[in-house]
This record gives structure tokens, sequence and C-alpha cells, in this order.
């Protein structure tokens, strides 16, 4: 069973959101609550797989919430569900650490296959706010130089999983192409986040760009 989180400040909301995940067989709501602090506290006593988390709560807010569940429960991943979709919030939440970000006019179906996406350590993206990431980088350009420093570190592995990351597989099609366990592409993928400073997948895709990884073989 998937084991999730749902916090928002409303209510009716939370309602909402638990009735659409319990359709699911393998999706359990264990948790919800009403701001960020409490979140990340459920977080580490439910012992949570992904945490829905709305961007505006009182006291502390979907952004602050995020920090501390990475930080304090690394094993959740978190997924920000809002009907904010400004480029700046989406770019808050992500250097935070969040997995995912969500629109809350995602269809029932789309919203379970999220959370099951999310569940196996995949980027969880609105179609809006992949096109938004996507316009900005094509604005502002790119640094090769900087982007080749930050993966020199990387073992010759780490940079296979960072190439084929950048094209967008998911781990266990990484793993197919390169024969290996899709336990052995997440530890990989964690430890090319730790080495390249990024805060998520999404990040590290980008720098497969910016180093120019996706025209190798």
């Amino acid at each position: 069973m998937i084991r999730v989180l749902v916090a928002d400040d409303e209510a009716l909301m939370r309602t909402g959101i638990r009735l659409i995940l319990e359709n699911a067989e393998d999706v359990e709501v264990v948790a919800e609550a009403g701001d960020g602090r409490e979140a990340a506290a459920a977080c580490r006593s439910h012992e949570v797989d992904v945490a829905l988390l709305d961007l505006q709560m009182p006291g502390t807010d979907g952004i602050a919430a995020a920090q501390d569940i990475t930080r304090l429960s690394p094993r959740t991943y978190v997924v920000m569900l809002t009907a904010f979709g400004e480029e700046a919030s989406v770019t808050r939440a992500l250097r935070a650490g969040a997995s995912g970000y969500l629109l809350k006019d995602t269809g029932p179906n789309d919203l379970i296959h999220a959370v099951r996406q999310a569940a196996k350590g995949e980027p969880v993206l609105a179609p809006r706010i992949t096109r938004q990431l996507l316009e900005r980088h094509v604005r502002s350009g790119h640094d090769t130089e900087n982007a080749l420093r930050r993966i020199e570190e990387l073992t010759p592995a780490e940079h296979d999983v960072l190439r084929l990351l950048g094209t967008g597989m998911s781990n266990a099609e990484i793993a197919d192409e390169l024969y290996i366990s899709a336990g052995t592409v997440k530890a990989h993928i964690s430890r090319i986040l730790t080495r390249t400073g990024c805060a998520n997948r999404v990040q590290a895709a980008v720098l497969a760009h910016d180093a120019g990884l996706l025209g190798e073989r």
C-alpha cells in the first residue's frame, strides 16, 4: 500500500482528496493535516510515502513543510497540490525539495496515477507546469561550463543514469536500458542529486541538458 498524507487547511478539500485516493486499491490515506507543521510531524510518525501539500496554509506553509519533510522524513516524496501555478511558486517548491507539482483541477484518475508515480520516485508535474519550466529554460539559456563542473565527480555509471534521466526516462526504463535493477537506479539518482546539488529529478534533467549529455551514446 502507498501511504499518503493530505495537507490542506480546508477540511472539505482534504475529504474530497481522500475519497478520490481511497478508490484506488493500492493507496491508503494514513494522515491529514491542516498546516505544514502538522504535516511534517505526521510524515515521520505515520511513515508516509507520498505527502500531498497545499501551497498556502496558515502558520507553516507548503514550501516550509516541504523543506522540513525532505530533511526529517527522507523516505517521503512531496507533491504540491495547489490552485497556484505561477512560475515563482513552482520554482520555490522544487528548490524546497518537492518532487512534484500538481494543480487542483487535476482529474481523479490523473491524481491517483500521480501518487503512484511519486511513490516510485518519479517526477510528477502538471502539463502546464512542465511547459512553463521548459519555456523558462529556453528563455534563460544555459551555462555549459558550469554544468560540466557540477558533474565532474560523477562516476561513469552515474553519468549514464543522468544522461537517461535527462531524456525523461522513468527508473524502470533506465534500469532496462542499462541492465541494472530499479533499486540501483534509485541509489544512483540519490547520489547524483547529492553530488550535483540538485534538489530533485527535474533539476537534474535540466543539468543533463545543460551539460550536453543528451547527444552522447
